[in-house]
């Protein structure tokens, strides 16, 4: 198993509170916008995450007053233009393939959202398992405003779940901005917060699912992603199995112990 506690990304902010890691991008002076290299750090990072017995939650939390205003237009997209169809495969992949590594990671996320929330910031948004925002956070999944279809890193696929297939059409079609209060509305976001408590209510939030049963966390995760594409017999069964898997652990017999003995269970993830 790994520990994650020395780890040293060069373009990233990577900090740990317990057994919570926070991360934020770290160009606050551009909105914090994504390069190649950010791409694969992130999505290196959240690999390592599914083996790093020492982060048990994550929190995605903004710098400078924003979240991410997506892939940067003079490191990315102006080198786009120039790539021919293998190498931009291997870009739009690659991409992709840092939303797969949140979902497979095993922890939960937490996203706390301010201010601009744009193109791959906000597919981050939408990958994380549950989102706090502040009045200002300003969505937008704005690929058509590039010319490109709103097809992005599994928008098609995980926006209309989240918000149903008639709001996520209008937004990946036009481009446009979900206000914080739309997004509150519709179940994007789970709640709005005040701005200066923004990371204190995330790092609370993450903390308190640390000290639930992780290793029960990790397989609701597991199932919640993989349930997508089950039949409901399926995703029963499925369900049955993994509930089983749980039913071994240490803490399933703790918190039966602790029910008998009248007092909250302590959990360690075993």
């Amino acid at each position: 198993m790994k520990a994650m506690s020395a780890l040293k990304p060069a373009h990233f902010l990577w900090r740990m509170e317990g057994d919570v890691a926070a991360i934020q991008l770290a160009r606050p002076e551009r909105k914090n916008p994504l390069t190649f290299d950010s791409y694969v750090e992130l999505r290196d990072a959240f690999r390592e995450l599914r083996d790093a017995e020492d982060v048990k939650a994550l929190v995605f939390l903004p710098n400078g007053g924003n979240f991410c205003s997506g892939g940067d237009v003079h490191d990315i997209i102006g080198p786009l233009i120039a790539m021919d169809m293998k190498r931009l495969l291997a870009f739009t992949r690659m991409t992709g393939d840092l939303v797969k590594a949140m979902l497979a990671c095993g922890k939960p996320i937490v996203a706390a959202v301010d201010g601009v929330a744009v193109g791959a910031g906000a597919i981050i948004a939408m990958a994380a398992d549950i989102r706090l925002a502040t009045p200002a956070a300003r969505t937008a999944f704005l690929f058509t405003r590039v010319g490109l279809a709103g097809c992005d890193m599994g928008a098609c696929a995980m926006l209309p779940r989240l918000i149903g297939q008639g709001r996520a059409a209008e937004l990946l079609y036009t481009g446009r901005a979900m206000t914080a209060q739309e997004g509150e509305l519709w179940g994007f976001y789970n709640r709005l917060v005040a701005a200066d408590a923004l990371t204190d209510e995330a790092m609370a939030l993450a903390r308190a699912l640390t000290a639930g049963p992780t290793f029960a966390h990790g397989i609701t995760k597991t199932q919640l992603n993989q349930e997508w594409s089950m039949g409901l017999e399926q995703a029963i069964e499925s369900e049955a199995q993994a509930q089983a898997i749980c039913m071994q652990t240490k803490d399933f017999e703790r918190a039966y112990r602790a029910f008998v003995d009248k007092r909250q269970p302590l959990f360690e993830g075993n």
